[in-house]
């Protein structure tokens, strides 16, 4: 059979808009839309209560432009304003101003798709969802993938005083068209703040992998530099890192270097139970100086009571002390893995489930980037405890939501792009 031709270079992934989403509901928007005088008192209010949806120029003023109607949704119409204020190349600045009600395109209203891309994020194939709600499979693929399209940093996060001083960094190995790529992850205060496919895990492919997170979070504040970043013992990804953000301080993952002690030593029973809680105990030290100490106790039972891959395993463990301290210095980074692989393990679902990557290497980097919308976005949980205070991560990351229900919230967040113009 004739293979598909599918190229390697990535296109530009983020490019903003001149849609400005506000919550509102359909039928409100429709008893306002007809009258000028409502429509700009409504958009003067949502200036002042969401200054961070419209552009920077909105203060010098705008008019009332046109219109535009939809072929598609009967009765729907949305008005476009005109900035009083020029762009930089002397240009009039138009902008279409939605409710949060009608989807992007006019492919649809808002809470007859919710439903069904909410399932998107537990990797449900888009011929399930074609089967239960219609439409068609290509439908459904293209609504996820404009998701794709908006800067995933300030599209979650607001306020550029939230930007997480302390990350969390790792690949999730996969494939595209059957060859190894793997997703480079950044993770923050419980939201995926970076995910892009890189095609190797080499230094330079790393790098140019991480330097999407790093653009898009300098794009809201530019003088951003997180203080660490908690890694794997991967050489790569702490020299990509370090290339990006020179003065940033490398943590360890202690898990890590207890889990390959578990793979080599789980079979030695009492002697793993009593290994284990030595491990544990070194991490539980109050300070620098005891946790050195109860390492050198460690290296010295093991070296007494285990031996070949396990002693190894362990004296590694030991031989990494310095860098495992660090994290004392800094009090609320992250010395474990902990909270990134709570979401890299629905993406391991998801990509299992849709198969992995197929297409163009920009195909597959919008897809990975509105899984992670979608899992920003996405409500927690009903019976997790958190549910109780926050709606989703997006909603604890900036302590607000525009709109109760999740998929109008994100499509509020998402205007411009969530980019700042």
């Amino acid at each position: 059979m004739p293979q598909r031709q599918c190229t390697k270079e990535k296109a530009i992934i983020t490019s903003p808009i001149k849609r400005i989403t506000l919550p509102m509901t359909i039928e409100k928007y429709r008893e306002i839309v007809d009258d000028c005088g409502m429509f700009r008192k409504w958009i003067d209010q949502m200036v002042v209560e969401y200054p961070e949806l419209f552009p920077e120029a909105i203060g010098f003023g705008y008019t009332l432009h046109d219109e535009r109607t939809s072929g598609k949704l009967e009765g729907i119409r949305l008005r476009r304003i005109c900035l009083k204020a020029f762009d930089g190349d002397g240009k009039k600045q138009v902008f279409t101003i939605a409710p949060s009600g009608v989807m992007p395109y006019f492919v649809g209203y808002t809470d007859d798709v919710e439903k069904a891309l909410f399932l998107r994020r537990f990797f449900v194939p888009y011929w399930a969802l074609t089967y239960v709600f219609g439409r068609d499979d290509n439908y459904w693929y293209r609504m996820e993938q404009q998701f794709g399209r908006c800067n995933l940093v300030q599209t979650v996060i607001k306020d550029p005083e939230k930007l997480p001083k302390h990350l969390l960094a790792d690949e999730k190995i996969t494939w595209l068209n059957g060859e190894e790529v793997v997703v480079a992850t950044t993770v923050g205060d419980d939201c995926i703040l970076g995910v892009s496919v890189a095609l190797g895990v080499d230094t330079a492919n790393l790098t140019e992998a991480y330097q999407h997170f790093k653009d898009e979070a300098q794009a809201l504040k530019p003088d951003y530099a997180p203080e660490t970043v908690n890694t794997d013992g991967w050489g790569a990804t702490q020299k990509a890192w370090l290339s990006l953000f020179p003065m940033i301080i490398i943590i360890e993952c202690f898990l890590h270097a207890y889990i390959k002690i578990r793979e080599r030593a789980h079979h030695l029973k009492e002697v793993f139970n009593q290994l284990s809680q030595r491990v544990w105990d070194v991490y539980r030290a109050a300070d620098a100086a005891s946790f050195r100490s109860k390492a050198e106790e460690l290296r010295l039972w093991a070296e007494k009571n285990t031996t070949g891959y396990v002693l190894e395993s362990a004296l590694k463990l030991c031989k990494k002390v310095d860098r495992f301290v660090l994290a004392y210095d800094h009090p609320l980074a992250h010395r474990t893995s902990n909270m990134l692989d709570r979401l890299m393990n629905p993406m391991d679902r998801w990509l299992d489930g849709t198969r992995f990557f197929h297409g163009h290497w920009t195909s597959s980097e919008r897809s990975i980037r509105a899984w992670a919308l979608l899992n920003n976005f996405g409500p927690y949980c009903p019976r997790a405890e958190i549910s109780k205070t926050y709606s989703s991560p997006a909603h604890r990351m900036n302590g607000f939501v525009y709109h109760s229900n999740w998929l109008h919230n994100l499509l509020v967040a998402t205007s411009m792009s969530g980019c700042k113009q």
